[in-house]
């Protein structure tokens, strides 16, 4: 099975314990390595092969939830930036990688995309260690409001479909 499907039927079984919450295009998980503490990843549900695979209101409502993670990450890691990356190259299955970025990053690694730092050394994630994160990354994103037909976004978070 591939590695996106995978994760996916983990975390709609609960066996995924990098699951952050389940959102209305996917699951929010927290990556599985914290070189940047706070990367998180969206996965789509259902998976499909690209964002290009989806209907209208499908990838409006994937890219919102992928935003929603980044605001989420702004107010609980204290991040200069957000990164947002669609690659697709490696696992050839939609899913969105989302990098806070840092004032105290490396120089030399601040300005350059993150696919410039070893992976291979980076602390890998542990309940332990990012749990408390985990959880406060979860809270954040059950605080934001989310406008409804009734109430139409006031250029804040934006309409899922």
């Amino acid at each position: 099975m591939p590695l996106i499907a995978e994760r996916v039927a983990q975390a709609r079984a609960g066996q995924n314990p990098k699951v952050i919450d389940r959102l209305p295009a996917g699951w929010a998980v927290i990556g599985d390595v914290q070189f940047l503490e706070g990367y998180c990843l969206l996965l789509p549900d259902p998976v499909v092969p690209s964002l290009n695979a989806l209907g209208d209101g499908a990838r409006a409502a994937f890219l919102c939830d992928m935003a929603r993670i980044g605001d989420a990450l702004l107010e609980v890691t204290g991040a200069r930036r957000i990164n947002y990356e669609i690659l697709g190259n490696s696992e050839p299955e939609l899913h969105a990688h989302i990098f806070p970025r840092f004032d105290h990053e490396p120089d030399e690694r601040r300005r350059l995309p993150v696919w410039f730092y070893d992976w291979k050394s980076a602390p890998p994630f542990t309940s332990e260690r990012h749990g408390p994160l985990l959880v406060r990354i979860r809270e954040a994103l059950r605080r934001q409001t989310i406008p409804t037909p009734a109430s139409p976004p006031s250029g804040g978070l934006c309409p899922t479909a």
